[in-house]
């Protein structure tokens, strides 16, 4: 491990816009602060919540480092007081709450996690967002089981992607919509049961003739909604993580009540490091063990300099990838 500058680069996008909005500044190398390590980064992943930053409509919570980027992966650089489980050189992978995209970036040592046995540190980078994100939703709240039908929209998705393995690991079977058969094929691959292409068909029709659904991940919203609803079981829980079609919707209230559905929603970045050291633990003992065993790996579409960190976001803007988009600093 080479040692740090004394200054690193960070991406903006000052003001908000488009991919040309992005732009490469200088800052001071952080330093960690009691409970944190600062992580030489080595990777880190390009998430649809990096979109909304870029675009002004996802703030940075308060106190998160500065510039765009929500996981990494590399080696533990500096250590903060109080910290005892790292050694400086430790390959690890992270949740951040901003700064990603760069040299180095400063964590709390709860959201840090081992890069998992036979997964490149490189690869590992591709973990941290989606994984806590699913588990946090899918398990966490809303406590899929053995046994119980998942639906993901968006399957090709990073989060889609490791929605379908993560829910297969767990004994389920598993429904997802993809916008190509080329992608229907690849959820497949990964796992899912029964993909439905929804520009060819109604998936509406084709999971309500399958049975219907017990745990439904949306990130599409407007339209969907209504439908979830309509395929949703007896006691089904849906829940929302983003909103690609509009967050305003219609939807029959009686049909909630008759089915005893729950609607629920989160988001991720801003919930208290003890929330997210919460979740690592869980994540470390029920998820790291299916990484070992094979059963499941981050799907990585393309990766890209940090100075192409344009061109990667233009890929991310397109829909045309399948999984994750790396930065390699």
């Amino acid at each position: 491990m080479s040692e740090l500058s004394d200054t690193i680069r960070i991406v903006k996008a000052d003001p908000p816009g488009g991919p040309d909005a992005l732009s490469i500044q200088t800052r001071p190398t952080p330093r960690a602060a009691a409970g944190e390590v600062v992580i030489q980064t080595l990777a880190c992943g390009i998430n649809r919540p990096d979109q909304f930053e870029r675009m002004g409509f996802y703030p940075a919570p308060p106190g998160a480092p500065e510039g765009l980027g929500l996981e990494v992966s590399g080696r533990v650089a500096e250590i903060g007081e109080g910290v005892t489980r790292w050694s400086v050189g430790d390959p690890v992978c992270a949740l951040v709450s901003g700064g990603g995209y760069g040299d180095a970036v400063n964590v709390s040592a709860g959201s840090v996690l081992p890069v998992p046995d036979g997964l490149s540190i490189e690869d590992a980078a591709g973990l941290p967002e989606t994984v806590f994100t699913v588990f946090a939703n899918v398990f966490d709240q809303a406590g899929l089981s053995q046994g119980e039908t998942f639906l993901v929209h968006g399957g090709t998705s990073g989060i889609g992607t490791t929605a379908i393995q993560m829910a297969k690991a767990a004994g389920a079977r598993v429904f997802a919509t993809a916008g190509t058969d080329e992608k229907c094929r690849l959820c497949e691959r990964l796992g899912a049961d029964i993909v439905v292409n929804y520009r060819e068909a109604d998936f509406q029709t084709v999971f309500s003739e399958a049975g219907g659904v017990d745990v439904i991940l949306d990130m599409v919203g407007g339209d969907y909604v209504a439908k979830n609803i309509a395929i949703a079981k007896a006691g089904a829980r849906i829940v929302s993580i983003a909103f690609l079609k509009g967050s305003q919707v219609q939807l029959d209230l009686m049909r909630v009540m008759l089915k005893r559905i729950t609607l629920t929603g989160s988001t991720l970045r801003a919930r208290p490091n003890s929330e997210k050291a919460r979740l690592a633990g869980l994540i470390e003992a029920t998820v790291w063990p299916w990484i070992a065993d094979g059963q499941l790996h981050p799907v990585i579409d393309s990766r890209f300099a940090l100075d192409d960190v344009r061109l990667a976001h233009e890929r991310l803007d397109s829909g045309a990838h399948s999984g994750k988009i790396l930065l390699i600093p």
